[in-house]
């Protein structure tokens, strides 16, 4: 089975909606202010999971300001993974900063989504007394939390943020039971894995591929899978910013040994998300 564990859609009426809410969202401004960045909707994920041979994608959403716009389009995913249930696995988002982010998580939860993500911990969100709250209750109601991570060095891109190996290391030792995906391979974070104390944090952390070719070189795969083992890398692609295809071919291109292959093909997300191969 091959699962796709980073893609995003939005619902019809917010693709509709776009430029009226970049002028209102920063969150959403900083990913989609230009006219070239792509959004899609479920279909549309279904069509280029169709064309490049994924059975499963897990659906995240963003971390917008707003609750309403969090409420409305977490409906959309939950609606999606109820009318395509044996393709697609939903991720709910909330402001980590409100006081009514708790409630927002148990409502996810209720509604048949298995995580929250992708979530922006900046340096002003980690500062929120509310954080802790929300990250509690992610964990009480046995969800996954997927957090954009991005380098302390290198080029910028839209979107890159500031949530880098030093600001995410304190929460996941804060947190150690909380069951953790570190987008764009953790910002680098499986690096710090030759330090036996940061090692040992990593149980409940995994780290996904998505938009790996705008990041690394194709031998990431092979030097972090020394670092943490296969078993906590997650295929992504971040469709519909990569088609899956792309991200599937470099991977294939590594010539893994064919259980590490699997792994991080799939069978790291379905044992982590509770899916049957």
């Amino acid at each position: 089975m091959v699962i796709d564990g980073h893609t995003h859609i939005f619902p019809p009426r917010v693709i509709a909606d776009r430029e009226r809410i970049v002028a209102s969202d920063g969150a959403f401004r900083d990913l989609y202010a230009s006219p070239k960045a792509k959004l899609a909707t479920a279909d549309g994920l279904l069509a280029s999971m169709d064309r490049d041979g994924v059975d499963v994608s897990v659906a995240l959403n963003l971390s917008w300001r707003s609750a309403d716009l969090c409420a409305r389009t977490n409906d959309y995913i939950m609606e999606s993974v109820a009318r395509y249930p044996k393709r697609l696995v939903g991720f709910g988002t909330v402001d980590p900063t409100s006081s009514g982010a708790a409630r927002e998580v148990e409502r996810c939860a209720r509604g048949g989504l298995r995580g929250i993500g992708e979530m922006r911990l900046d340096a002003v969100a980690l500062a929120s007394p509310a954080v802790a709250d929300c990250l509690s209750a992610i964990e009480e109601h046995g969800l996954v939390l997927l957090v954009h991570t991005s380098e302390p060095v290198g080029h910028q891109y839209a979107g890159k943020g500031d949530t880098t190996p030093g600001r995410l290391y304190p929460l996941i030792a804060r947190f150690p039971k909380l069951r953790m995906i570190a987008a764009h391979w953790g910002g680098g974070l499986p690096f710090y894995a030759l330090m036996p104390e940061v090692q040992k944090s990593f149980g409940n952390v995994y780290f996904d591929t998505a938009a790996s070719p705008f990041l690394y070189r194709p031998e990431v795969y092979g030097r972090v899978i020394d670092l943490v083992g296969a078993e906590h890398v997650l295929f992504g692609s971040d469709f519909p910013l990569l088609a899956p295809g792309r991200v599937l071919r470099e991977i294939r291109s590594q010539a893994l040994p064919p259980e590490q292959q699997r792994l991080i093909l799939g069978g790291n997300a379905a044992r982590l998300l509770g899916l049957t191969e």
